[in-house]
């Protein structure tokens, strides 16, 4: 069981320690009096921490009435790594029912077998299958490895579905009087993460009933970097909570921050520690510059190496360790470092960065999100990890023969992953079925294996780049996975939210579709704009404060695009003039 929740002792307490142990009695008062609330948590505030007290307090202050109904406290995630920290934290306590969202909405829906088999089609992508199904009263509803398919009396749903149906579960009175019942507390980690449908559902059935579980949403708006994710959370039932403190940066960092964003004024734990914050431009450079929507003002890519190579090396003579364990080089500039990080052909096949970059192509984020996790795991003897890692539980294996063809087939794949190309590990997995491709992914490959190049039609820039993908060589989407993931001493802003480093160097570019930071500071600079440009500016400004908010001692920032005057000045006002330095790019 775990322990009792322990306030804060601020008799030995620093400045981010009082800040804290005022949240925490504010979320406690309102766990005390019934109050569902909103703790709004900037980067570095400690999070988790305060989703674990309120949980250490649920249990303690409610565990034995809650055993004895046969009832639990939800603690909902985004990650399946985020679960298992929350469950590790609070020692695995059967009285919390800690699962992603996704999971938890599953585990809601699942015995409504009649429900589901008439609702499942009044979904958009199921309503062209009713035919399919034939007699559905026989049909048995799953969801196992997140694909669509109607096989042998079972329909298995697609991740997006079970979303979906959970909403429309929500609009059920007797639905939501079950939940409450089983649920009477239900925390949710990350919230501005979570599915902007799925908590508009929530707002709408929920928050502010007569009988409705209280609610608790932890996680920071500003550090919402994902594209269906709610963003802020207003509601009159809401009561909001700000968690001004900053365990992770120094002072120095903190006070940038505080000028960026002063509704939440955090509050450090050592006001003396020392730290550094560096700019760097690139406005001097005369000549000329890239073209294009996404490209326009930048440096070209040459010159934009040649200016990281120049900053890395003041910073080293300043003394700054660029060893990947103390340094990350948060970059938006991947053309520049393809070719050194081992994934030369993939700018050249998508139109945009973000198709690899951001995992928006559905090839890559299939690789990256499923099947190298999966790799990896078989290759370490971690079999319950590597179907977790294809989207849910294993498959049904009768004996030895299934267990020996997963086994051959995935050795298979593993050699074909170090020697041949993506389109030898597609013709593996469309062969064999074990692990089995997604459904959207084989209608793409349908299509590419179908069009007629001498049919008078223009092929289009999707299948395009597919064919181009299929003749790189699969060892660079090992390379771009793992860079993704972080084992490289260069990332990408995306792919850092919610860890630290003690030093940071953010490389500020082009070459994004959704991001371009010379207009995100110069909207800073004039507010009266930003009603326009609104999901844009957010979009710009959540990413730059993510980025800004990872160091805990060292922060510098490397603009090669141009910055206009305005951009600049917004730019001195949050980190001072005193600590900008105009570069020269050339080698």
């Amino acid at each position: 069981m775990i322990g009792p929740l322990r306030l804060v002792d601020v008799a030995k307490s620093n400045p981010a320690a009082e800040a804290a142990h005022r949240a925490t009695a504010a979320m406690l008062a309102c766990l005390e009096s019934g109050k569902s609330f909103v703790l709004e948590a900037g980067a570095g505030a400690g999070k988790t921490y305060s989703l674990v007290e309120a949980l250490r307090y649920l249990v303690a202050r409610h565990g034995r009435e809650l055993s004895r109904g046969y009832r639990r406290i939800a603690c909902i995630t985004f990650t399946n790594v985020a679960k298992n920290e929350i469950i590790s934290r609070t020692d695995g306590n059967p009285l919390i029912f800690c699962e992603t969202t996704h999971a938890f909405s599953w585990s809601l829906i699942s015995s409504f077998q009649k429900k589901l088999r008439t609702e499942v089609f009044n979904l958009p992508s199921w309503t062209d299958r009713r035919a399919e199904a034939g007699d559905i009263d026989r049909l048995k509803v799953e969801y196992t490895l997140g694909h669509r398919s109607i096989e042998d009396g079972v329909l298995s749903l697609h991740h997006d579905d079970i979303l979906a149906l959970t909403i429309t579960f929500l609009s059920s009175q007797r639905f939501r009087d079950l939940l409450t019942d089983k649920y009477p507390f239900i925390l949710i980690d990350e919230y501005q993460d979570t599915n902007a449908d799925w908590i508009s559902a929530v707002k709408e059935h929920l928050l502010g009933a007569a009988r409705a579980p209280l609610f608790g949403f932890f996680g920071d708006h500003w550090q919402k970097i994902y594209g269906d994710g709610c963003g802020s959370i207003e509601h009159d039932a809401l009561t909001r909570i700000g968690k001004e403190a900053n365990f992770r940066s120094v002072k120095v960092v903190v006070d940038s921050l505080n000028r960026m964003r002063p509704e939440l004024q955090q509050m450090v734990k050592d006001p003396d520690a020392e730290g550094v914050v560096r700019v760097f431009h690139t406005n001097g450079w005369v000549g000329a510059r890239r073209t294009g929507a996404h490209w326009a003002g930048d440096l070209p890519v040459e010159l934009a190496r040649s200016s990281l190579a120049k900053v890395q090396t003041a910073l080293m003579n300043e003394g700054w360790d660029f060893s990947p364990a103390v340094t990350k080089v948060l970059m938006l500039t991947h053309r520049a470092l393809a070719t050194n990080l081992g994934y030369a052909s993939l700018p050249s096949v998508f139109r945009y960065n973000d198709s690899f970059a951001k995992k928006s192509d559905k090839h890559i984020a299939f690789f990256a999100d499923h099947l190298e996790p999966a790799c990896e795991a078989f290759l370490n003897r971690r079999y319950g990890e590597m179907f977790t890692a294809l989207g849910g539980k294993a498959p049904q294996i009768t004996g030895n023969g299934d267990k020996a063809a997963w086994s051959d087939a995935m050795k298979r794949l593993c050699e074909l992953r170090v020697t041949g190309t993506v389109r030898d590990v597609i013709t593996h997995l469309r062969a064999v079925g074990r692990p089995r491709l997604p459904d959207d992914i084989v209608r793409l490959e349908d299509k590419l294996a179908s069009f007629d190049p001498n049919g008078g039609e223009e092929k289009p820039r999707r299948l395009e780049e597919l064919e181009k993908l299929h003749a790189v060589h699969y060892s660079e989407i090992i390379k771009l996975v793992g860079y993704l993931k972080g084992h490289s001493p260069f990332e990408t802003k995306h792919g850092v939210k919610g860890v630290q480093f003690e030093n940071v160097l953010v490389v500020v570019g082009r070459g994004w579709s959704d991001y371009n930071f010379d207009e995100f500071l110069q909207l800073v600079a004039n507010p009266d704009r930003i009603a326009a440009r609104s999901e844009a500016y957010q979009r710009y400004r959540n990413l730059f404060y993510v980025a800004c908010s990872r160091p805990q001692k060292r922060l510098a920032l490397l603009f090669t695009q141009k910055l206009c005057p305005d951009a600049l000045g917004t730019i001195q006002n949050w980190f001072g003039a005193e600590v900008i330095t105009e570069i020269d790019p050339r080698p």
